[in-house]
């Protein structure tokens, strides 16, 4: 692959090669707070209070699945923490993934599959935020994993959960 578009460097992307993200699976999300700023709240005798902004990112999740009720999601478990956004959501079988995209996350439609569903998650929070907070800001990228089989899932299922009590350890504690 060429280092550069247009004669600009460019980062390669950070998701699975091949894979095509609309498809039926379990995946497992964190999306994380520009600079790691403490925007959503604080953690508290291992229990996470929310702030006004970590409410809107609260809301502007649940009703993802209010909107997509076309992709067949199950909001599995999610956790918004003072600088991240913690997922597992699961995408079932829908009339946009019935024939696979062979190509997998190769330039087309990005609409109807993970990115998609990040994207507009992100963008919401952001609109809503900015009216409290003018410098909110996400970080750029987001990372995935694909929950492959059952015990992974309950792993990711656990960590979410637990998430709060074991803040003080987590590497996305930073002061913001």
């Amino acid at each position: 692959m060429n280092d550069k578009f247009q004669n600009k460097y460019r980062i390669s992307s950070p998701r699975l090669k091949n894979w095509d993200y609309g498809r039926a699976g379990a995946y497992f999300i964190t999306i994380c707070c520009h600079h790691h700023r403490h925007f959503f709240g604080e953690v508290r005798d291992s229990k996470m209070y929310l702030s006004t902004i970590g409410q809107i990112a609260q809301e502007e999740w649940l009703r993802t699945f209010e909107m997509r009720t076309d992709m067949n999601l199950s909001n599995d478990i999610f956790i918004v923490m003072p600088n991240h956004f913690h997922a597992l959501i699961s995408i079932g079988e829908n009339i946009h993934n019935q024939f696979p995209n062979w190509e997998g996350n190769q330039p087309g439609s990005q609409s109807n599959n993970l990115p998609a569903i990040i994207r507009g998650f992100k963008g919401a929070v952001t609109s809503r935020a900015r009216k409290i907070r003018e410098d909110f800001r996400w970080q750029s990228r987001y990372y995935d994993n694909v929950a492959w089989d059952p015990q992974a899932f309950q792993r990711i299922y656990q960590y979410i959960l637990n998430n709060p009590s074991k803040w003080w350890t987590d590497r996305f504690n930073r002061k913001g």
